[in-house]
């Protein structure tokens, strides 16, 4: 495999890079006590990649197995024990454990260690994942044709 063509085409480089300190306020928090903050979006990355830090309460959550038809998914653990499934079986990952999942693959992820928990997400390519997000906690007031056109706006097919 070979490097892809060049994106940045001047000749000095550029000033550009992005800094966010580790203080920074999560972006979204969910009633459950889950938060998450947006390190990269598709929209700030030109769309290569997005880049979450997911970050569990003590409360059992998280997604029942689904897959995405349009990008992949991984998952990097930084604190506690995270349930994640992989379209076989639930592995009990921990710090330092990376999950991959490719287009179309099986995944899900739970917290049912009691213990808060946290991980990043990684989306690639940088699909617009701060909608979907956002959404989740409106779906109880949407209807079955509203909540379809959501999953499906938001590549997300439920098994």
């Amino acid at each position: 495999m070979s490097y892809p063509p060049p994106r940045y085409l001047g000749d000095g480089g550029e000033i550009s890079a992005t800094y966010r300190p580790d203080g920074t306020a999560p972006e979204f928090s969910y009633a459950n006590g889950t938060t998450v903050h947006y390190l990269a979006t598709g929209a700030s990355t030109n769309g290569q990649f997005g880049l979450y830090r997911w970050e569990m309460g003590p409360n059992p959550g998280g997604p029942d197995p689904h897959f995405h038809r349009s990008i992949s998914e991984s998952f990097y653990v930084l604190t506690g024990t995270i349930a994640i499934f992989d379209g076989t079986s639930w592995l009990d990952t921990e710090p330092g454990d990376w999950v991959h999942v490719p287009e179309g693959g099986i995944h899900a992820f739970k917290n049912n260690s009691g213990v808060p928990a946290s991980m990043l997400l990684h989306f690639a390519p940088g699909a617009p994942r701060e909608g979907y997000f956002e959404g989740l906690p409106d779906l109880g007031g949407l209807s079955d044709e509203e909540r379809a056109a959501f999953f499906l706006e938001h590549d997300t097919f439920w098994l």
